[in-house]
């Protein structure tokens, strides 16, 4: 649960949104810290070799349409809907429990299907992505770990996991909220976003005020 947000602003006036207590990481959200990653790397080669398959669909059933990023961001030149996008990792626990349970919501999935083009990037997908005509590469392709160059800049740098991307209907960024959100907690920040609230209201505001 994000229990407070605030937002800033960058250099193109747009919004992006923090989790209260760091400027940076989301209060229940996945982290990989840079002296940390080396160790990692030594565990994962021989304890758990199963973290490095690309994971692109989430587990079990769900109504929402999941894209590669590539392909909704074709799909959306002609569609022009808000984008939202997943970024998760295979070994991150709050990923999965964002999976299982918040985007299993009927009420989330559903109104996630009508108002977005919904997009499962994983941070560490192998592959290089090319968006028009620019090729995203992962930093350490032949090995283990190693983060693709799309998702850092997709992210700004600022690697928590999961995140939660949304994009206007031009593929502009809007914002990014980093860390796990429940059902409730998220189905305000989605209406938030596709009502164009944003736009005019502070987010604080909003959701004092929204009720289902």
């Amino acid at each position: 649960m994000i229990n407070s947000v605030h937002m800033d602003y960058n250099n193109n006036n747009k919004h992006r949104f923090y989790s209260a207590g760091s400027p940076m990481k989301g209060k229940n959200a996945c982290y990989l810290p840079f002296r940390s990653i080396q160790l990692f790397l030594l565990l994962a080669a021989f304890l758990l070799p199963s973290l490095t398959r690309a994971q692109e669909k989430p587990e079990g059933n769900s109504i929402i349409k999941w894209y590669s990023f590539e392909d909704a961001y074709k799909l959306n030149k002609k569609k022009h809907k808000k984008m939202f996008v997943d970024v998760f990792t295979d070994w991150c626990g709050w990923c999965k429990k964002m999976d299982k349970e918040t985007f299993q919501d009927p009420e989330v999935a559903k109104y996630m299907q009508k108002n977005f083009i919904c997009v499962k990037l994983n941070a560490e997908r192998k592959d290089t992505v090319e968006i028009d005509g620019v090729k995203f590469a992962n930093s350490n392709p032949n090995g283990r770990g190693g983060t693709n160059k799309l998702a850092v800049d997709l992210l700004r740098g600022k690697m928590s996991y999961p995140s939660s991307l949304f994009l206007d209907e031009n593929n502009q960024s809007i914002t990014v909220v980093a860390g796990y959100m429940s059902a409730a907690d998220f189905t305000p920040l989605l209406h938030f976003f596709a009502e164009n609230a944003y736009k005019d209201q502070k987010w604080e505001d909003y959701r004092a005020a929204y009720k289902k």
